[in-house]
């Protein structure tokens, strides 16, 4: 893309902003990133493409284009989880928006308050910049993942399972099986449980809706339903295509998820506390 056009995060300022009005002001990253990518058409050809450290180019431009709104004062810069709109974001009229003029008023005022220094435009391959501690140890237990051997995968993905509630996970360990990599029983109460399926994927690329079938295929009559448990990305059409009408249902975690899995189980993870200073406290006491 021509530089006179802009960084290629732009395009997404519009849809984000959409996206959060339409739905009250608030909404979860993966289904604002998601929705993003449809409205602004991003072939699957380019959702595939990942950046040096496996993430989806892609869905990293969608985190900048965030980061961009939050510096310009149109979105929250709180929590990870939750993506809100400000008074700002929520007054602005996204029908006369341009994402290029845009763009330049933040750099303008990122400059400002640099005191004039250049605001070098990111790569779709750098971390967003007041997440970097937090993508630093996310990045490296990816990394750490994707090192381990098919073997190794596949049992740790049976301790995160048994960790999840599961019962009875084992491993199958068997060639030609279809890309099912083991079995387990989710137990929802005594009246009902249900056998699930799963595949481990320890790969650093996308998933598509073609796997995601015939995986499906694979376990027809064998389970009521499936996992596809990845340490890459899955596409838009994979995600549809899991959960198409009609067929049994597959649950689809991907690397953000599977880290935020260990992330919440604390498995393989020490935690540790650390705060951010709250300039705007010590303002009465400025004066």
């Amino acid at each position: 893309m021509k530089q006179a056009k802009g960084p290629e995060f732009i395009r997404f300022f519009r849809p984000i902003l959409e996206l959060l009005l339409e739905s009250g002001g608030t909404g979860t990253p993966s289904e604002i990133v998601d929705r993003s990518l449809e409205i602004a058409k991003v072939s699957e050809s380019e959702q595939e493409a990942v950046n040096k450290n496996g993430q989806s180019r892609v869905k990293n431009q969608v985190h900048w284009a965030r980061q961009y709104l939050v510096w310009g004062g149109y979105l929250d810069s709180s929590k990870r989880g939750v993506w809100s709109l400000t008074d700002k974001g929520r007054s602005a009229d996204v029908t006369k928006l341009n994402p290029l003029e845009l763009f330049k008023s933040f750099q303008t005022t990122l400059a400002g308050a640099k005191q004039g220094k250049k605001q070098d435009v990111p790569s779709a391959d750098e971390p967003l910049p007041n997440d970097i501690e937090l993508q630093d140890h996310r990045t490296r237990l990816l990394e750490l993942i994707r090192s381990l051997s098919p073997d190794g995968f596949e049992r740790l993905s049976q301790r995160l399972l048994r960790e999840s509630g599961f019962q009875h996970v084992t491993v199958t360990g068997k060639a030609g099986d279809g890309g099912i990599d083991g079995i387990g029983t989710l137990q929802v109460n005594p009246f009902v449980s249900f056998n699930v399926l799963f595949q481990c994927k320890r790969y650093q690329g996308t998933v598509t809706p073609s796997q995601v079938r015939d995986f499906r295929g694979a376990m027809m009559g064998r389970a009521d339903k499936g996992i596809i448990i990845t340490t890459g990305t899955f596409t838009l059409e994979a995600k549809k295509e899991a959960r198409r009408d009609g067929v049994p249902p597959i649950e689809l975690v991907d690397g953000d998820v599977l880290v935020d899995m260990f992330e919440r189980l604390e498995l393989g993870l020490i935690p540790k506390r650390t705060y951010d200073i709250d300039e705007r406290f010590f303002d009465d006491y400025r004066k």
